[in-house]
């Protein structure tokens, strides 16, 4: 069975498969849209309502050390 992909203009659709370890490829339409290469390190958020997201941790990164600047009493660099 051929999986189905469609991409218009910014945007991505595909299917992808579970595979006996639990692993997914990525298709190659989406990586080049979001410049994901090999090595690169993504996070999977997940809400049992709302569904998983995977965005790259580089877009979270400052983010992140915000968070924990303000829960530890840290002032944020600017």
């Amino acid at each position: 069975m051929k999986s189905f992909s469609k991409m218009l203009d910014d945007k991505y659709m595909g299917s992808v498969k579970v595979g006996p370890k639990g692993q997914i490829v990525i298709p190659k339409e989406a990586r080049d849209m979001f410049g994901i290469e090999p090595g690169d390190t993504l996070l999977l958020l997940a809400d049992k309502e709302r569904g998983i997201a995977i965005p790259q941790k580089k877009d979270y990164d400052q983010l992140f050390k915000n968070l924990f600047s303000l829960e530890h009493g840290i002032p944020e660099e600017k």
